[in-house]
């Protein structure tokens, strides 16, 4: 039975140590543009959300969604949010497919974790994936009405629809045509 355990525990430092040597020797892509692997998908994302769980403070959110309150998370989310997760003129953000893991498109798939983690994921942000920590720009108010916005974004009132409308530029002013991804899209297209 000794000589089972060693060889188990063997064989798990082996594995660990070979793991460990590919991704230290560099074996492991870092390009932002290729395709997302399926072990990649089944394992990362759901890592991700499991600690985002662990470490979020169970906090409710301290904002009632009324107009006013959507309307300020909306403009944030316009302003800063919008670029990368898109809008309701541009449902795909211009940057949407820069990054590695993709940045959620919210305006197609809109955000279903409790507010609690969507907080915590825009105060502290998201390590190697673009997700920047807007805790070090935006105060508590800022982040609790654009979680807010968020968790009410496909049952907007119609005020805060239309005011997200008048807000957010037309695809012909945020033309694409010039975005590096648009570019390359266009020429594969030939």
């Amino acid at each position: 039975m000794l000589r089972f355990l060693i060889g188990f525990l063997s064989a798990i430092l082996v594995v660990a140590l070979g793991t460990l040597s590919y991704v230290r020797f560099g074996f492991v892509d870092p390009r932002a543009d290729g395709p997302i692997s399926g072990l990649e998908e089944k394992i990362a994302m759901p890592s991700l959300d499991a600690s985002v769980a662990r470490h979020a403070a169970d906090t409710r959110n301290p904002l009632d969604p009324n107009d006013a309150n959507l309307i300020a998370g909306m403009k944030i989310y316009q302003t800063h949010c919008a670029t990368c997760h898109g809008d309701v003129n541009q449902p795909r953000g211009m940057l949407a497919r820069a990054f590695y893991p993709r940045a959620p498109q919210f305006v197609e798939d809109s955000p279903d974790m409790p507010e609690n983690q969507n907080y915590y994921i825009i105060q502290h942000g998201i390590r190697l994936s673009g997700m920047p920590a807007w805790g070090r720009l935006l105060n508590v108010q800022q982040i609790w009405e654009v979680t807010t916005f968020l968790s009410h974004m496909n049952e907007l009132p119609p005020a805060v629809s239309n005011q997200w409308r008048v807000v957010a530029p037309s695809p012909a002013e945020g033309d694409s045509s010039s975005h590096p991804t648009s570019t390359h899209d266009k020429m594969q297209m030939k």
